[in-house]
This record gives structure tokens, C-alpha cells and sequence, in this order.
């Protein structure tokens, strides 16, 4: 009579928020771990993919300038050229074509501008990852992480087995349900991590494509200045460039 009073009362609480709250307390903390990393995940999606989109804009609209140019532009002028790493990268080549002003070596010259650009890609990309590695520990960890709550919850249910004296299905499958529900869990998480952290991945690559035309629009103003001021004073110095 008791098993079949225990039947009707296991059966209603056979769902997700149900089994989360008749869990262990183990298997809670990693439910509740689980929820804060798919959370995680769509908060970095929102939060990553609108910044990098803007950069994405940003960086485009400032190659189209640079390509058009006729010569490096100066400080404060286009407004597309004022932002972020832009501004940076022409920064870099004032400073070292008015470092270099007393030089006549172009070749020099170019090869350290072209050093300045690659710290400033580099540091930039550097910059574009942060946040997004989170992704890749997420759907790399979280299966291991749900498939431990799975097993604690089925070694208690064993034990209640063992303690009951009885292997009914009625009595037996509410804790094996709320192990599993662990392991649901941790493929909710990891699988929505995994195409997240990719789609970025694709994303920050074509980023990447872009400093480098970003960077190499500014080094073909910079030598073309240069052509210029060496047509001018071919056997003196570059300090008309600056």
C-alpha cells in the first residue's frame, strides 16, 4: 500500500523546476552552475557580437577613406579617422615620419612604420578575443561538469535503493530522472558555447582582415608621401613629409 501511494506522488514532481528542487544538494550546485554558464554564454553573444559589429563598421568605413586618399590625413580631420584603432594606426606613422625627419633612408623609414602597425594590429586583436575564451572553457567543461551531477545523483539514487529494499520503477526513477536532468543540463550549456565561440572565431578573422588592409592603406600613404618628398629634394631630407 505504501508503494502504491508513493506512485501517484513521485509523478508530479517529475519536472524540471520539480527535480530540481527534490535534488541533492551536490546536483543543485551544479544546476545552478550550469544555468549561470549558459546564461554566460548568451550575455557574451549579446554583449561581444554588438561590439564587435561596431568595430566590424568602424573599421571598414575607415578603410574606404584611407583608400581614396591621396596622403596620410592629418590629425582632426575626417571624422571616420578619429576612432579607435584608425586614430591609432595614423598616430603611429606621424610620430615616426616626424621621429624620422631628420632621415633619408625610406626604406627605414617604412619598416619601422610597418612595425609600429603590426604592435597596434597585434594588441588590437588581442583586445577583440577578451571575453570569448570564456566560450571555449564553457562547451569544453560543462558536459564533464553535468555528467558529475549525473553520477552523484545516481550513486544517491542507489543508495535510497539500497536503504528502501525495493527496486520499483515508481520509487527508483525520480532520482535517476533528476541525475539525467544534470547531464541535459550540461549539453544545454556546452552545445550553445561551442557555435557561439566558432561564430566568433569567423568573426574575428575577418576582423583581422580588416586591420590588415586598415594597416596596409596607411603604409601605401606613408611611402607615397615619401616618393613625393624624395621627387622634391631627391638628394636631401624628408622633412617635407611631416
Amino acid at each position: 500500500m505504501l508503494l502504491a501511494d508513493l506512485a501517484p506522488m513521485a509523478a508530479p514532481a517529475l519536472t524540471p523546476w520539480g527535480m530540481y528542487l527534490a535534488a541533492d544538494v551536490v546536483v543543485k550546485g551544479v544546476m545552478i552552475a550550469l544555468a549561470m554558464a549558459s546564461l554566460g554564454t548568451w550575455t557574451v553573444l549579446l554583449a561581444k557580437g554588438w561590439e564587435l559589429a561596431r568595430q566590424a563598421r568602424a573599421l571598414r568605413l575607415a578603410r574606404s577613406v584611407l583608400l581614396s586618399a591621396p596622403s596620410l590625413p592629418v590629425a582632426g580631420g575626417e571624422p571616420a579617422l578619429q576612432q579607435n584603432i584608425a586614430a591609432a594606426m595614423l598616430d603611429a606613422a606621424r610620430t615616426e615620419l616626424h621621429l624620422s625627419q631628420e632621415l633619408d633612408h625610406r626604406e627605414g623609414i617604412k619598416e619601422r612604420v610597418a612595425s609600429r602597425l603590426e604592435r597596434l594590429e597585434l594588441e588590437t586583436a588581442r583586445n577583440q578575443r577578451r571575453g570569448i575564451g570564456v566560450l571555449a572553457s564553457i562547451g569544453a567543461v560543462a558536459p564533464f561538469v553535468g555528467l558529475f551531477g549525473t553520477v552523484w545523483g545516481i550513486m544517491n539514487s542507489f543508495i535510497g535503493i539500497a536503504h528502501s529494499n525495493t527496486t520499483n520503477l515508481a520509487v527508483v526513477a525520480p532520482g535517476i530522472a533528476e541525475a539525467l536532468l544534470a547531464t541535459a543540463l550540461g549539453l544545454v550549456a556546452a552545445i550553445p558555447a561551442v557555435l557561439v565561440y566558432n561564430h566568433f572565431t569567423r568573426v574575428l578573422a575577418g576582423l583581422r582582415g580588416l586591420l590588415g588592409d586598415l594597416s596596409a592603406a596607411v603604409q601605401q600613404l606613408v611611402s607615397r608621401d615619401l616618393d613625393r618628398a624624395a621627387r622634391r629634394a631627391p638628394t636631401g631630407t624628408l622633412r617635407a613629409v611631416n
